[in-house]
């Protein structure tokens, strides 16, 4: 594992009880960051020993504007500054061709997966630039680049996620704000568990590496796109798919 120090630096992990977020909340916290999750259910993060690790965890809805302000200010008032934004809150949301996805799930899923990056960004990015600089990294998809079949949903919301990466990577360039993202293929979380087994074989097939991703191996992505070492890319969609992609 490369080592990284991110010492006096505050990174916001969003979606970090579980999963893909915890994973990176976990590198970030071992490297010396000081970390803050953002969590729509942290009561179980808050009472594990997982949880004592990060300086600060906050029930955050970041899909509502006055949750992901009121997130900011508290961080502020606790540590000072973000240098890091890690948005990687996100549901698959369910399996149905598109002529029969549930309206309700589509807002649902757009909301989570897309608007709360621009939530989360619209209301970090003014504290970056105050404090002259930061790194953003915006957790998106293999699907956002290809489109699964009946999730389209959650493909058009990763899809926005790449979009928004690189149309904030141009903004930001000359300011000192970082913006990149993660375009994971599948990975072994809680997520699988809201898909059928048939579309996990299908997903599964198609990745050339005949496995899963690893949270971890996602997490050293993550690290290394927030670190200093990562100085000239920016605006980029890096993969992490065992093969799967390949533009």
């Amino acid at each position: 594992m490369i080592q990284y120090d991110f010492s006096g630096r505050t990174a916001v992990v969003t979606g970090g009880a579980k999963g893909i977020g915890l994973g990176i909340a976990q590198r970030l916290a071992g490297a010396g960051a000081a970390v803050v999750v953002w969590d729509l259910n942290p009561d179980n993060l808050r009472g594990s020993e997982a949880g004592q690790a990060f300086d600060a965890i906050f029930a955050v809805d970041v899909t509502e504007p006055a949750s992901v302000e009121q997130a900011v200010q508290d961080t502020l008032a606790q540590l000072g500054v973000i240098d890091i934004l890690v948005n990687n809150a996100g549901i698959a949301g369910p399996t149905f061709p598109t002529w029969e996805y549930p309206l309700q799930d589509w807002d649902r899923v757009i909301a989570t997966d897309l608007t709360s990056v621009y939530l989360c960004c619209r209301a970090v990015i003014p504290f970056m630039l105050e404090q002259g600089g930061g790194r953003i990294v915006n957790v998106a998809s293999v699907a956002g680049k290809e489109g699964n079949a009946n999730a389209s949903a959650y493909s058009a919301a990763k899809g926005g996620v790449i979009a928004l990466t690189k149309s904030l990577g141009k903004e930001l360039a000359q300011r000192g704000i970082i913006v990149n993202c993660v375009a994971p293929a599948m990975v072994q979380t809680d997520l699988l568990d809201e898909m059928t087994p048939e579309y996990i074989e299908t997903v599964t097939a198609k990745i050339p590496m005949g496995r899963f991703g690893t949270i971890e191996e996602n997490a050293d992505m993550v690290a290394w796109l927030c670190s200093d070492a990562c100085s000239f890319a920016t605006g980029a969609v890096f993969d992490v798919s065992g093969g799967r992609a390949t533009y």
